[in-house]
């Protein structure tokens, strides 16, 4: 055993990072502590590609262990299961800045396995799982160009904060998760609460200066110490003398067919120009179809990026900060509680909204405090918004990360669920997909919170922006709105969603090897002003929040009790509940924190919903002589009838009490069954005295 330990200061709080003790038949691994949180991190990379790979194949895990917060797992097994939708997450913030960094022609399987094995609640793993998967990869002799570093940014009173606390997380106005490498940023994924680009972009370099410490710490302190020699892995190349010769064939016929604005036009052209190089390569190059495709792929994206870079003419003719064609429609799907349709060139968003009851939030399971969240985005990607013949299947990570990015653009306007009772769920069923997809998702959901007449507190909309840079110059240029073709053949990703104050959400991946804070800065700038164009659009189709909710929304109220009458509202094993709800057609349910909130809901009218709050505020409101009540009779003996005038609660009516007259037999005047209006007369050690004011059935 080589058991070795190092110590570095992330954010004021000492991190250690143990090696030689914990997996050593991997190609590198270690144990990173801070606080009572640990994390294993190791990385495997298989001896040689699998037959006919053409891509580079790393799969990246992280494993929620619920030992990990002392739990036992829930359901039948008690076992982990299937990833949550948070360990998903994480594994992409683990995945994007690893990503680029390895060298181009490596396509032999690579595995990273990240496992939080101690949790505590001030100390979130996720930042200490990706440090870990920097030095695993850092130390081991797989070929890569690391390490990185990464932080969790917050911004508290003013002030920014490195991985922030609990109590701080709660207060904070920005949640940065950031990794970059000791020269440029790679990963950006951000909630924020309406920040202005300046303060943004403050997080960012703030974050930047403790990565660029991490990275210096490993390759000066670590990696010196434990590191293996990298493998010499023979990569794969194109075979020069082909490329010359399919470049001299092919370039005349690549500008052809790209020479056309528009996307079907060009997609027709390039598949002949294909179709015709690869025959007159068949013969010559009859093993090598791959490699010739592969040189046809950079040649082309070699000619897009020319004409985007030096003429500024993008693939569909707009300029750099243009925006596509927009149109929007709202309320399209009648039974549905709100709906929009939000279209962007060929990017469309077919967006619901669903109102529930409170108790219908989603439960999670997971090493955080959270236990359960009201507002649930869900984002679906079928295969024929695209054109493709495929059937519907489960989510993948991207699905996932695609909603939560816009979940996370819009709970910062959500209203709270005092002023706002409910649990919303909006799903973005993608119907047509060329770039950008996450954000028209964010721009339909608004629209179709305000068609729901869900009281957001401003409209969020969202946009991509791209990049092209010239890696010998360092020149570059920053386009709004990219499509499908200038994201696959472009250097980077950068998704910024807000309001027309500031910005929400943030995720950006590159390609390249990080970007400087000036292309920071020019394409948070550019990506505002193509946002505040984008919202006046939509505005136009739905300029405020719609006035009522649709007739099939449930309708909720709320109300608050002693908490310790809760239990006379529910009654023995729930009759008493459940008898209010059948009269009243309607749905109770109480807070789970013993605050003596409650919710009633009901589809039917509005009255049902106030009949039922006025029915559990008399069981828990104590009678009072002089209170008046509507009650039923429900036992009579000679002298006495008895009414039921709140569930649970009843008293005697004197047969005195009946009449100004002389009652011979209580029947004369009331039966069983009656409903009858009552007045309390005295309250005593032995019950209830009531007083008859009027028989009404």
């Amino acid at each position: 055993m080589n058991y070795k330990e190092f110590t570095l200061k992330v954010g004021g709080r000492d991190v250690v990072i143990e090696t030689g003790k914990y997996a050593e038949q991997t190609n590198g691994s270690c144990l990173v502590r801070c606080g009572e949180t640990a994390v294993m991190v190791s990385v495997c990379m298989s001896a040689a590609p699998r037959e006919g790979m053409d891509f580079f194949p790393l799969q990246v895990d992280y494993e929620e262990k619920m030992y990990a917060v002392g739990k036992i797992p829930g359901g039948f097994k008690k076992r982990e299961g299937r990833a949550s939708d948070k360990a998903i997450l994480t594994a992409r913030l683990i995945d994007r800045p690893l990503r680029p960094l390895f060298p181009k022609g490596l396509f032999n399987d690579v595995v990273v396995t990240a496992q939080a094995l101690s949790v505590e609640p001030d100390v979130s793993p996720e930042p200490l799982a990706m440090i870990g998967s920097s030095v695993a990869l850092a130390i081991s002799d797989i070929p890569w160009a690391g390490p990185t570093g990464s932080v969790v940014v917050g911004m508290v009173d003013g002030k920014y904060v490195i991985n922030p606390d609990l109590a701080q997380r709660a207060k904070s106005a920005i949640h940065l998760n950031l990794a970059g490498s000791k020269d440029a940023i790679l990963m950006i994924e951000a909630g924020a609460n309406e920040v202005s680009n300046d303060e943004m972009v403050g997080a960012i370099m703030f974050g930047q200066k403790e990565i660029e410490k991490i990275c210096k710490f490993i390759e000066e302190k670590i990696v010196p110490v434990v590191g293996k020699p990298k493998l010499e892995i023979e990569l794969y190349h194109i075979p020069e003398e082909l490329d010359n010769e399919v470049r001299a064939y092919a370039s005349a016929k690549i500008d052809w067919a790209i020479d056309t604005f528009d996307r079907q036009e060009r997609e027709k052209r390039q598949d002949e120009a294909e179709k015709e190089i690869l025959e007159h390569f068949a013969e010559i190059y009859p093993d090598n179809k791959r490699e010739i495709k592969d040189s046809l792929y950079y040649l082309t994206k070699e000619k897009v990026r020319a004409k985007i870079f030096d003429k500024g003419i993008r693939p569909d003719g707009r300029g750099l900060k243009d925006v596509r064609p927009i149109w929007c429609e709202k309320g399209v799907l009648p039974r549905a509680h709100g709906s929009a349709v939000f279209t962007r060139g060929q990017t469309q968003t077919l967006t619901t909204c669903t109102l529930g009851m409170l108790g219908e939030a989603q439960k999670l399971e997971g090493l955080d405090e959270e236990v359960s969240k009201r507002y649930m985005h869900h984002y679906n990607f079928p295969g024929y918004c695209t054109g493709e013949a495929k059937a519907l299947r489960s989510p993948g990570r991207r699905e996932i990360g695609h909603g939560a990015l816009a979940e996370r653009a819009l709970i910062p306007v959500l209203p709270d669920e005092v002023a706002f009772p409910y649990a919303i769920r909006v799903v973005n069923d993608i119907t047509s997909s060329n770039g950008s997809s996450s954000m028209a998702s964010v721009c339909g959901s608004t629209m179709a919170l305000m068609n729901a007449g869900v009281p957001i507190k401003a409209p969020v909309a969202g946009v991509a922006m791209g990049l092209i840079k010239n890696q010998e110059t360092g020149e570059f240029k920053v386009m709004t709105d990219i499509q499908g073709l200038e994201d696959f053949l472009g250097d980077m990703d950068f998704k910024v969603a807000g309001t027309t104050k500031g910005i929400t959400a943030i995720q950006m991946d590159i390609k390249i090897k990080g970007i400087s804070e000036e292309i920071m800065h020019t394409a948070i700038n550019q990506a505002n002003e193509g946002r505040q164009f984008i919202l006046s659009k939509m505005l136009e189709c739905v300029p405020a929040v719609a006035p009522q909710l649709s007739v099939y929304a449930p309708k909720i109220i709320s109300f608050e009790i002693d908490p310790e009458k809760i239990g006379d509202v529910i009654g023995k094993q729930g009759c008493v509940i459940k008898k209010i709800m059948e009269e009243t057609n309607t749905q109770i349910e109480f807070n789970e924190d013993d605050s003596g909130r409650g919710y009633i809901s009901c589809v039917g009218p509005i009255e049902n919903a106030e009949k039922a709050k006025a029915i559990v505020l008399s069981i828990a409101r104590e009678p009072e002589v002089g209170d008046m009540y509507i009650g039923t009779v429900v036992r009579i003996i000679p002298s006495r009838a008895f009414v039921e005038f709140a569930p649970g609660k009843d008293g005697g009516i004197h047969i005195s009490q009946l009449s100004n007259k002389r009652v011979e037999k209580i029947e004369d005047v009331i039966n069983i069954g009656d409903t009858v209006k009552v007045e309390i007369i005295k309250i005593g050690d032995r019950g209830i005295d009531l007083k008859l004011l009027e028989k009404l059935s």
